[in-house]
C-alpha cells in the first residue's frame, strides 16, 4: 500500500513518520521550504524523552509519478486548495483520500474535486507542534487516527486501509460514523478555541480563577447544541471527555488557534469558527460566545496583514 502524505506540519510530520517508522511506503507532497529543512535535518519527533529521526521520501508538485493507494491531506484550511491542484496527479481510480483538516467545509472541496466516493471521513487527535528548527514536538501522549465512511459502517476499504494504518506510536481505529466523529471533535477544537483565545492562556489558568469553570462549560454548551440541532448528538463520554481536558487544574493546554494566534501566525478562525457559527445561526441558535472568540481572532489577523 503506497501513501502520500500532503504536507508534513506536526500533525501529518507525526503520523506520516510513524507510518514510514514502521515500514509503511510513504512519500510526503511538500513545498520547497519545507523540503530544504527536512532534507538538511530529517524528520524528527522528540518530547516525551524521545528523540527520533527519519530520512524522509519526499516529492514536489509536478514530480508525482501516479496514483497512490491513499492520499493523506494534513495541509492547513488555507493551504488546501493549492494541495487539490498539487496531489490530483496522484489520485486514482482506487484512491482513497483521508483528509486531516478540522471542521467540515474542506470535505465539500475534496468531494468537489474528486468525487465523494474517494473520500473518507477521518479525525487525528495528537498533542504535537513544530519547533523552530522544524522538528515535530510531541506534548503528551495523545496520538489517536479514526477513519471511515462518510455514511455507513466500516467497509472492506476501511478494513484495508486500518490494517495499513495501525502501527506503533498511535492507536488507529475504524468507527463506524466518520461525520458525527467529525463533528464531536469540531465541538472540542472550537470549545477550546473559545476558551482559550478569549481568556488568552490555558486551559488550567482559565479554571483557577472564580467563573472560569462556568465559563468553560457555557461554551461547550454552545458548541453541544449546534452539533445535536445539526443531526449529531454528543454523547455523555465524549462530553466528559472534553471537559478532562477543558476543565482540568493545573494543565498547560491550548487550542491550535491561540498558539497560532499568540505565534502571530496565520491561523484558521474562519475554518474552525467562522463556519461552526455560520452553521449555528442558520440552524437558528445563538452562541454568543463563540461569535465573540470569531470576532477577536478576525481583528488578530486584520492587524496581523
Amino acid at each position: 500500500m503506497r501513501f502520500l502524505v500532503v504536507g508534513a506540519g506536526a500533525t501529518g510530520g507525526y503520523f506520516g513518520a510513524r507510518l514510514a517508522q514502521a515500514g509503511r511506503d510513504v512519500t510526503f507532497l511538500v513545498r520547497e521550504g519545507r523540503a530544504a529543512v527536512l532534507r538538511e535535518r530529517g524528520l524528527r519527533i522528540t518530547g516525551l524523552g524521545q528523540d527520533q529521526r527519519i530520512e524522509p521520501q519526499l516529492v514536489a508538485a509536478g514530480q508525482l509519478g501516479g496514483p497512490f493507494d491513499v492520499v493523506v491531506v494534513t495541509v492547513k484550511a488555507a493551504g488546501l486548495p493549492a494541495a487539490i491542484a498539487d496531489l490530483a496527479p496522484a489520485v486514482g481510480p482506487d484512491t482513497a483520500i483521508i483528509p486531516f483538516l478540522n471542521g467540515m467545509a474542506h470535505l465539500d472541496a475534496l468531494t468537489a474535486a474528486f468525487g465523494a466516493d474517494k473520500v473518507l471521513g477521518s479525525v487525528v487527535k495528537v498533542l504535537a507542534t513544530l519547533d523552530d528548527d522544524g522538528g515535530i514536538r510531541q506534548l503528551g501522549p495523545l496520538a489517536e487516527w479514526s477513519v471511515g465512511e462518510l455514511h455507513g459502517g466500516p467497509t472492506d476499504r476501511v478494513r484495508r486501509i486500518l490494517a495499513g494504518i495501525d502501527v506503533p506510536g498511535y492507536t488507529a481505529r475504524a468507527v463506524p460514523d466518520a461525520l458525527a466523529a467529525m463533528w464531536h471533535k469540531w465541538v472540542f477544537i472550537a470549545t477550546a478555541g473559545v476558551v482559550t483565545c478569549l481568556m488568552r492562556g490555558p486551559v488550567g489558568d482559565v479554571v483557577s480563577v472564580p467563573g472560569g469553570t462556568e465559563f468553560v462549560y457555557a461554551a461547550l454548551a454552545e458548541a453541544v447544541a449546534v452539533s445535536t440541532e445539526a443531526g449529531f448528538p454528543v454523547p455523555d463520554p465524549v462530553t466528559a471527555e472534553a471537559l478532562a481536558f477543558l476543565a482540568q487544574p493545573g494543565s498547560a493546554f491550548t487550542s491550535s488557534l491561540y498558539r497560532d494566534m499568540t505565534a502571530g501566525l496565520p491561523n484558521e478562525a474562519e475554518h474552525i469558527l467562522g463556519d461552526f457559527a455560520r452553521r449555528a445561526h442558520v440552524l437558528g441558535l445563538e452562541v454568543p460566545l463563540l461569535d465573540l472568540a470569531l470576532m477577536q481572532l478576525r481583528v488578530h489577523e486584520a492587524g496581523r496583514l
